[in-house]
């Protein structure tokens, strides 16, 4: 008992130093800051986010969530809703992509009522509280106000009752272990429940399960399964396509009933060692404390000073956002080694395992933030998908939990690239590479995996429009991914590996009509696609036109600068994307989609941030040296299309990428060409920021005289000495040390804008 109180109080004492570590000057607690409701204020046809409140730790295996749509509907949570059906289990990346391995809870008063349309509750955000590591509501309906707080693979959950609930209102806890396979085994001397779901959007084994154990503190009035047609009071037991089960409580000595829930991919005995050694015998307040330390923890390896209190909710919302994605996939069993069931083979494995991320969106900026801020769990995450590779064949483009049929590229290898330029090689490299010289050279069983169209990205140089859909953006992200593979290559002394990958880096001329300064659609014949036009969306393109792909050459724009005629003609090609008018022609999509209906409503011309292909353009303009225009772009972006509200974003968020771009933009930094050392530098957002580094160092950024309207920057200091390039180097940030800024509201035309100032690429 004593050795228990001891171990009680070192944790309350860690929490607390922890706590004040991660508060600002302003006294604030960082995870306070964060709103899980930001971009919740979604629907399929527009989208601020497409986000549900992830309740969650950092990098968790499972989050949890409210929703307010009835099964099976992907967009769960509108937060204009004004029903709540549960809090329930989630892994869903995307509403694009769907979810795999939910499972909910939702008290019920009165009458029982089972299924998600018959047992809502009417709910009001006035009585909604969202953190990261906390969510609780009041429903309405049921006088009942339902609490849950995480840990990465657990949770605790508390419903208290209102007093209008009693014996003439009874109370229930109702778990719905959902449509697509599912079974509950109700165990009432335990207090317990047992139970397994299989329901997934594809890409997984025929044995992929869901194995969950849920532990109440007072023992059931009542209990019994259901089925949508059927409710079975007394029975233990049921198995089908969607089964649930309910529990009764009598409220006559507590109004208050509190449960743990905890799961595994690998079995109900390695749930129950989850639950054992993530939870044990801590109460509520104990698991909630330690979640709001982990949030507290990551969150401060970035602390901000001035700006307002919105900028800065708005800025650790990003981060927290930037923190959840891609999932741990692997457990730790009870001697201490981390195991995973493969979503590729089927098979238990020891090592490591993530998943639900999709690279195309993710390589741009949140690898890069983790390869700063969290470089080991990055090097986990490389090594993740070469597991992925061993067990499959193919190295991951868009996984949740295995490989999905979405988007395009081959961004495992700029993952690659960019960790080992940065000095992270906690990953077998040498495997990496050999991953990645298979997956250049193959088509896979899938579009998104391996190279659709390689024959012809071999023998013509480019992949023909006429022969595939997307074929010019295939191309140029092939062509950038070719350069990633040269610089791992290089980087292990396979030089002729390098010199191959390096020249097939160059493909991206062979799209780019100088005539028209556009890339565009091209035939196997070597002729231009007919009818072009430069706003027209999709056919050879990913979501956009030509407008927003011409400027996917990461790795050489230089050479992109010279092809459209040298600096003073780039930069007004990059104004003339703010200047053209929001014009979209539907194409081979037939209609507007979102991402049309979003750029038209910023307008903003044809910069379309709401998506991810055009969103490093801004930070072109360096290159071309007039730095002050990404100055004022940069800002302009951070002010008009994010906050921390539920429309608080312009588009998908997609996995923490658009976050990412706010975290690395509020520095004052962006790394536009992931694989290579070098950070632009943009417009920082608030007086001081401080990176706190893996290697115990800081690197600091002060913006003097910043505001509102000083967004530009007269001149800089790197560690005291004078700066006369908008770009700094990873060494130059990992070594620790301060730029300073100074800061005006009117450009300075002549910092950092000579030929000399610009950047290597």
């Amino acid at each position: 008992m004593k050795r228990r109180l001891l171990e009680t109080l070192q944790f309350v004492l860690t929490t607390g130093l922890m706590l004040i570590a991660s508060s600002n000057v302003f006294g604030e607690s960082l995870v306070s800051l964060a709103n899980p409701l930001q971009g919740t204020d979604s629907v399929q046809d527009f989208s601020h986010g497409n986000l549900y409140p992830a309740i969650a730790t950092p990098f968790p295996m499972n989050a949890w969530s409210a929703y307010t749509q009835p099964m099976p509907d992907s967009f769960y949570y509108q937060y204009q809703q004004t029903k709540f059906r549960g809090i329930r289990q989630t892994h869903q990346p995307s509403p694009w992509i769907n979810e795999y391995a939910a499972f909910s809870f939702m008290p019920v008063t009165g009458e029982l009522r089972v299924n998600d349309r018959d047992r809502a509750s009417d709910f009001s955000h006035e009585q909604e509280q969202a953190r990261p590591s906390y969510y609780q509501v009041y429903l309405q309906t049921h006088d009942a106000t339902i609490e849950v707080t995480p840990t990465p693979r657990c949770a605790s959950f508390k419903v208290t009752y209102g007093d209008s609930v009693g014996e003439d209102r009874p109370a229930y806890i109702v778990l719905d272990a959902f449509r697509g396979g599912s079974s509950v085994q109700i165990l009432p001397d335990r207090k317990t429940v047992i139970g397994t779901v299989r329901n997934n959007s594809g890409g997984v084994p025929s044995n992929f399960a869901n194995y969950f154990i849920v532990k109440f503190d007072q023992a059931f009035e009542s209990h019994g399964t259901w089925t949508p047609d059927n409710i079975a009071e007394g029975q233990n037991e049921a198995t089908g396509d969607h089964v649930g089960a309910y529990f009764q409580f009598n409220t006559s000595t507590s109004h208050e009933v509190t449960y743990q829930v905890a799961s595994s991919f690998i079995s109900h005995e390695q749930a129950e060692q989850n639950m054992r050694s993530e939870i044990g015998t801590d109460d509520f307040d104990t698991v909630l404390a330690k979640a709001d330390a982990a949030w507290n923890e990551h969150l401060a390896r970035i602390t901000i000073e001035g700006g307002s209190h919105e900028q800065r909710r708005t800025f650790y919302s990003a981060m927290y956002r930037t923190m959840l994605f891609p999932h741990q996939f692997y457990e730790i069993d009870s001697a201490g080694t981390k195991k995973y069931y493969s979503p590729y083979d089927g098979k238990i494995h020891e090592g490591v395992m993530y998943t639900d991320s999709g690279l195309w969106d993710t390589f741009r900026a949140l690898h890069p933030l983790l390869n700063l801020i969290a470089p080991e769990t990055n090097a986990e995450i490389l090594q993740g998908l070469l597991n992925a590779y061993n067990e499959s064949g193919w190295l991951p483009a868009w996984a949740s939990p295995g490989h999905r049929d979405c988007m395009i590229g081959n961004h495992a290898f700029s993952l690659f690239a960019d960790a080992w330029v940065k000095g992270i090689r906690d990953f077998d490299a040498e495997a990496a590479l050999k991953a990645i010289v298979h997956d250049a050279n193959n088509e896979g069983p899938i579009r998104t995996i391996g190279r659709q169209g390689c024959d012809f990205y071999r023998e013509l140089g480019y992949i023909p429009s006429s022969e595939i859909s997307e074929a010019t953006a295939k191309t140029l992200e092939f062509a950038y991914d070719d350069y990633c593979a040269s610089v791992l290559a290089r980087g292990l002394g396979e030089d002729e590996i390098a010199d191959r990958f390096a020249a097939d880096s160059t493909k991206w001329r062979n799209v780019l009509d100088t005539e028209t300064g556009f890339v565009r659609g091209r035939n196997k014949d070597g002729s231009w696609a007919e009818h072009f036009s430069p706003d027209e969306w999709g056919g050879p393109f990913t979501e956009g036109s030509s407008w927003h792909w011409t400027w996917s050459v990461f790795h050489d724009i230089d050479g992109l600068i010279e092809a459209l005629g040298g600096r003073d003609a780039f930069a007004k090609r990059l104004d003339s994307v703010f200047n053209a008018p929001p014009t979209v022609r539907t194409g081979s999509y037939g209609g507007l989609i979102h991402e049309m209906t979003e750029m038209i409503a910023l307008n903003m011309g044809q910069y379309a941030h709401g998506n991810q292909p055009i969103q490093h353009m801004i930070y072109l303009y360096v290159h071309a040296g007039q730095p002050w225009k990404t100055q004022y772009h940069a800002r302009q972006v951070m002010d008009r299309l994010y906050d921390s509200s539920p429309r608080g974003l312009c588009g998908d968020e997609d996995n923490g990428q658009t976050s990412a771009w706010y975290v690395f933009s509020a520095l004052g930094l962006y790394p536009v060409t992931p694989g290579d050392t070098t950070y632009i530098m943009g417009s920082p957002l608030f007086e001081r920021a401080t990176v706190q580094l893996s290697n115990d160092k800081t690197f600091t950024v002060e913006a003097i005289e910043n505001s509102h309207e000083n967004v530009y920057v007269q001149s800089a200091t790197l560690n005291g000495e004078p700066l006369d390039r908008a770009w700094l180097t990873h060494d130059e940030i990992v070594s620790g040390g301060t730029l300073r800024l100074q800061m005006s509201d009117v450009p300075n035309k002549m910092w950092a804008s000579s030929p000399e100032s610009r950047p290597a690429h």
